[in-house]
């Protein structure tokens, strides 16, 4: 079992399991974590999903062991990683809970969530330039994204990698916490997240990530019709209702 999966009210928690392998993704792994995370992206009595890894290894990279002896044309043929795209496009938020080595594919999984939550002890870095390749999960568009050209081509063109701290700093992570913290402070962000009515939160990271895709003025006008769209939801009637009469919105019975 490459994954072990633990529901806590409205939080999904999802452990990688490969400690073997320190929790390097393969193809058979990717398939299980869409596999279990599809039907579950769809279930309104989940808000949110928490994915972590061991307390030395979130996630060494992809399984080198499985690409080594491919051809170009396995690969292209293959349309190998294309799967974690769909990982990426679920739709309920996602908080990646890092701590020690998030190389390679660990580090592009990681970003494809929409917050990272490191302990001290985590460390991040994009090595693939020292096999002689190059990120091929998103690393060179997400990272660039997150932390801007020159800090990424220093990652990636050298491969270094980067502490907790220089990553907070850089923009790549959310919070940093201490290790014994970690998945305690990812749990609380997550069983948060996942307090407020489905409908905002999935509209609200759509926008955000809009921002990354498109112009200003297209991402304005996106975010706006989502906005006006929020008008029909019961938690909106309930949210405002609540704030006009001081008191906490009860999300939960509408």
């Amino acid at each position: 079992m490459n994954l072990l999966i633990e529901r806590q009210g409205r939080v999904v928690l999802i452990r990688l399991n490969r400690p073997q392998a320190r929790n390097a993704l393969n193809t058979e792994m990717m398939r299980e974590l869409l596999e279990t995370l599809h039907g579950l992206d769809t279930d309104p009595g989940v808000g949110c999903f928490v994915i972590t890894g061991t307390k030395d290894y979130f996630a060494a990279g992809a399984d080198i062991k499985e690409m080594h002896e491919k051809s170009c044309l396995d690969m292209i043929e293959q349309d190998y990683f294309a799967g974690w795209d769909a990982f990426a496009r679920l739709r309920t938020p996602k908080v990646a809970a890092v701590a020690g080595y998030a190389y390679g594919g660990g580090c592009e999984l990681a970003m494809m969530c929409d917050l990272i939550i490191a302990a001290e002890s985590a460390t991040f870095a994009l090595p693939e330039i020292t096999l002689g390749v190059m990120p091929g999960m998103g690393g060179t568009q997400r990272l660039t994204r997150l932390i801007g050209r020159a800090k990424a081509m220093d990652m990636i063109l050298t491969g270094r990698s980067i502490s907790a701290r220089e990553a907070e700093q850089a923009g790549l992570l959310s919070r940093v916490t201490a290790a014994d913290q970690l998945l305690e402070q990812a749990l609380a962000v997550a069983q948060r997240i996942a307090g407020f009515p489905r409908t905002a939160t999935l509209a609200a990271r759509e926008a955000v990530d809009r921002a990354l895709e498109s112009g200003l003025s297209d991402g304005i006008l996106f975010e706006r019709r989502v906005f006006h769209g929020l008008f029909a939801t019961p938690a909106q009637k309930e949210g405002m209702q609540a704030f006009l009469e001081k008191r906490e919105p009860r999300f939960d019975q509408v």
